[in-house]
């Protein structure tokens, strides 16, 4: 990428579990605070402030129409450019940087809140669905990552441990993370004798309920230089569909992951992702999408996950850290979940991570998002510190 985009300013909320206190507007509006604070910038439309409000949020999840506009209101967007993405934060950062390399603006504001404890999370998922023969069966995520699991492991004999062992992994690293909601020590036999909700995916290997917000600055290159003396980079960025229904495509591979990850490592002139990135911060829903996604994401061959896992590799102190942070099954929200593994990534680039800092100079992260079913949809974001 000849230009590049700076992030110049992050907020995340903790993730609660049941976040009574605040609505989607309250915590979308405690991030948006911190980061005009730490900027000094404004809502001018002389070309010194923000000049545009990207939101993403989910109307079927946030369980009302037109779910942005109180958002936005707190958020910049009255009475000025805004847009929203109904998907994945990273969806959200891939239209903000898209306007930005455009020259249609400078400085972009991208936010995104969920609440999933106020909604039953199966009836939503279902309207995701082919309406004529999947929606009537009350098929959802849970059940559609269920059969992924199963062709996945057939075909390439995963195991149960191996899966599991991703929880025990991701929530130990959580127990470093104040933001997560579940971080925790926790045994392979824990895992795997907690309650089967959909065979062979267990109560512990399911990404937690929990409510939160993101936001984001980000700028032109010039203009990010002047806003802070440590801008992180988006140096590769890269998106992918497959096709709508589950059924139609072979769930034990990855073909969107692999197209998104390969257009975002061309920008960002990466040859071997393994030796070239220093961490990932990757959306794990369910224990099994780390090992699937880390083949995708070319961190290892086809039917290999089980194997980088056992091998130590991707522990917070091995050679490729997978979720330092404690990712998804540690605790974020829906919609979010992108956005905090950016934040995540920003965090690390800057040395900024508390505890859960990994060891030696991090120059180069990676950070994921997906949505919909058996991950038909994947964004890959590469970030690079430039100081």
């Amino acid at each position: 990428m000849n230009e590049r985009v700076g992030i110049v300013a992050v907020c995340q909320t903790p993730y609660e579990g049941r976040e009574d206190r605040y609505t989607n507007v309250e915590l979308t509006f405690q991030t948006v605070e911190r980061v005009l604070e730490e900027t000094g910038l404004t809502w001018n439309k002389d070309g010194t402030g923000i000049d545009v409000t990207v939101s993403c949020n989910e109307e079927f999840l946030d369980g009302q129409l037109i779910a942005n506009g109180p958002i936005e209101a707190v958020a910049g967007g009255h009475f000025r450019p805004a847009a929203r993405v109904d998907n994945d934060g990273t969806f959200g950062l891939y239209l903000a940087v898209a306007d930005i390399l455009c020259g249609h603006y400078g400085v972009a504001l991208l936010t995104s809140a969920c609440k999933e404890s106020e909604l039953n999370q199966s009836s939503a998922q279902n309207f995701g669905f082919e309406p004529i023969f999947l929606q009537p069966i009350g098929l959802d995520n849970l059940q559609a990552a269920a059969m992924q699991q199963l062709w996945y492991m057939n075909k390439y004999g995963i195991s149960r441990e191996q899966c599991a062992s991703v929880v025990v992994k991701n929530r130990g690293n959580g127990l470093k993370n104040p933001y997560v909601r579940f971080g925790a020590k926790v045994q392979l036999e824990d895992v795997l004798n907690s309650k089967m909700m959909a065979y062979p995916i267990s109560a512990q290997e399911i990404k937690p309920l929990c409510d939160g917000a993101c936001t984001l600055i980000l700028a032109t290159e010039e203009k990010a230089r002047k806003l802070t003396p440590r801008p992180v980079w988006v140096t590769g960025i890269g998106s992918a569909y497959d096709r709508h229904s589950p059924g139609e495509r072979d769930l034990s591979v990855s073909l969107a992951l692999e197209e998104a990850a390969k257009r975002a490592y061309e920008m960002a002139g990466i040859d071997d992702p393994r030796k070239e990135l220093d961490l990932v911060e990757l959306s794990e829903f369910y224990a099994y999408q780390e090992l699937l996604w880390s083949e995708g994401l070319g961190l290892c061959q086809r039917g290999e996950g089980g194997k980088l896992i056992d091998s130590g590799a991707t522990q917070a102190s091995g050679e490729i850290p997978i979720n330092p942070s404690g990712g998804l099954l540690s605790g974020n929200p829906e919609e979010v979940a992108g956005l905090a593994r950016i934040v995540e990534g920003v965090l690390q680039l800057r040395g900024e991570a508390g505890d859960r800092q990994i060891d030696g100079k991090v120059h180069r992260v990676l950070a994921h998002g997906t949505d919909g079913p058996c991950g038909q949809h994947h964004c890959v974001v590469i970030l690079e510190n430039g100081f």
